[in-house]
């Protein structure tokens, strides 16, 4: 049985983004471990995946004494475990996995390339990282780019060259499920329950956005945005949690979130289905991502979505289709945009039919792993000739 090893930076990842792929390979002939910091999420991979897992510490800053010693635990990992495949997802495991596994000697490693943090940095920490992607990208032997946005950025940043670069299937590292994110799973019952609870009247147009309250999430200019709408009955309602430490929102954004009567934030839930079926519309102004699965979720559960001119966003979205795609950071073009979702119902309608439809047809979940499967297996048959 071939061996596999998939790593992530933190656990929460190996979790959530690949969450029903490691036991899906494993059902299709590999033996798969995960690889990731300590801690509860890890184990928890272990219970619901089926497969063992180990802990290895890694940092998600610059931190050259801790990664030098990640990159030794990483190396004696694969000595020990003999791999066949490295597949490594997010910057840091990237870097310490594909150098490990090429100093190791591992025959076949693998990169994904799921969102670049260093699209909205500058200087010398830019040049740096640019640096740490060029290494990461000459150590593995594929590099999946998880959008053709990332393709592109990833080529005309001269980080590899094209024969190197792969997009797996339609984009997404994981796909979507969607018979779980389906408007089919909430009933009208609970989702009037959750209306009441959260104030929000029948006659209400919800936007809703999904993810973490932060600055390069474009929540500034949502705000913004929502607070000069003045639409009669609407609301925005904000799932995610509140970050204050790394790239906080403003302080008059977060006074008007804590006073705005239609503004309602309900931090991070678990499940999100909820939210999305009380919800008409996802605004997304994000500044930068690699393939969003909030895009997909949304739309799998029926919602128009409008969304950042980003990479990922611009590929899900098709304007006019099943969504509207503005400038990102434009706050105008956002306003215009919600308005619009709000008055035109005849046009709006058409773009909630096409939602659902376009992401079954596109980026269902078992497609994405087909995929990747034939990936590994014409790898390791070229690996055999």
């Amino acid at each position: 049985m071939k061996k596999i090893l998939r790593i992530t930076t933190v656990p929460i990842s190996l979790k959530i983004l690949l969450k029903g792929q490691h036991r899906y390979m494993t059902q299709n002939g590999f033996e798969v471990i995960g690889v990731a910091s300590t801690g509860k999420e890890l184990y928890e991979v272990q219970e619901t995946e089926g497969i063992r897992v180990v802990g290895l510490n890694m940092t998600r800053t610059i931190a050259p004494f801790k990664d030098i010693v990640s990159l030794w635990h990483m190396y004696l990992l694969c000595k020990k475990e003999k791999p066949t495949i490295v597949h490594s997802h997010t910057p840091k495991a990237g870097i310490i996995a594909m150098l490990g596994a090429k100093l190791a000697g591992v025959p076949i490693r693998l990169h994904t390339v799921a969102g670049l943090p260093l699209m909205e940095i500058t200087g010398l920490k830019r040049k740096l990282l640019n640096w740490v992607e060029k290494i990461t990208y000459s150590c593995a032997s594929k590099v999946y780019p998880n959008s053709r946005g990332l393709y592109d950025f990833i080529l005309n940043n001269h980080f590899t060259t094209e024969n190197k670069l792969k997009i797996i299937a339609n984009g997404s590292s994981n796909g979507i499920d969607t018979s779980h994110f389906s408007p089919e799973v909430i009933t009208q019952n609970e989702c009037t329950n959750l209306k009441v609870k959260l104030g929000i009247l029948p006659e209400d147009f919800v936007f809703i956005f999904v993810g973490r309250l932060v600055g390069d999430k474009g929540i500034n200019e949502l705000v913004i945005a929502y607070s000069q709408l003045k639409t009669p009955n609407s609301k925005l309602l904000l799932v995610g949690p509140l970050e204050t430490e790394l790239d906080p929102l403003q302080p008059e954004i977060l006074e008007e979130i804590e006073s705005n009567p239609n503004i309602i934030n309900v931090g991070f839930q678990s499940d999100v289905r909820p939210y999305f079926a009380i919800s008409d519309c996802l605004v997304f102004p994000s500044y930068r991502e690699g393939f969003p699965n909030v895009v997909m979720q949304a739309g799998a559960m029926g919602l128009p979505c409008i969304v950042s001119d980003i990479n990922g966003c611009n590929e899900i979205i098709m304007q006019g289709e099943n969504g509207v795609i503005f400038p990102v950071k434009n706050v105008e073009a956002i306003k215009v945009a919600m308005f619009k979702m709000c008055d035109d119902v005849k046009w709006y309608q058409i773009l909630k039919q096409n939602s659902r439809t376009l992401i079954q047809q596109r980026y269902e979940q078992q497609l994405v792993w087909k995929e990747l499967l034939g990936e590994y297996n014409i790898l390791i048959s070229q690996l055999e000739k």
